[in-house]
């Protein structure tokens, strides 16, 4: 978590999310820098906006614990209609295989 972190907090002081600006921010919060998790997380949030992504969330976070057992197919259906071609979420699905 602290490599996503680093990239919001980068971006809320309107930096550029590159892989020294990252490594910098977790050397200074004292952790442990691992160089591959660092290029990863930069290339996957290469195609990102991330005001969209922050605006998104809050949506996505209040709305799981009130989904019901109905809800699960709407929302799947919704992500099929998705267009063709690489996009926000499938670079956000690629940020979230970092953290297993």
């Amino acid at each position: 978590m602290e490599y996503v972190y680093a990239a919001l907090i980068l971006h809320k002081l309107k930096k550029e999310i590159n892989e020294a600006n990252v490594s910098s921010v977790i050397k200074a919060a004292g952790a442990e820098v691992s160089d591959a998790q660092v290029k990863a997380l930069v290339s996957a949030l290469a195609d990102v906006n991330i005001e969209e992504a922050i605006k998104a969330a809050p949506v996505a976070v209040a709305a799981a614990p009130a989904a019901s057992a109905g809800a699960a197919p709407a929302a799947e259906a919704k992500k099929e209609e998705a267009p063709a071609g690489k996009s926000e979420e499938q670079a956000m699905e690629g940020l979230a295989s970092l953290f297993g």
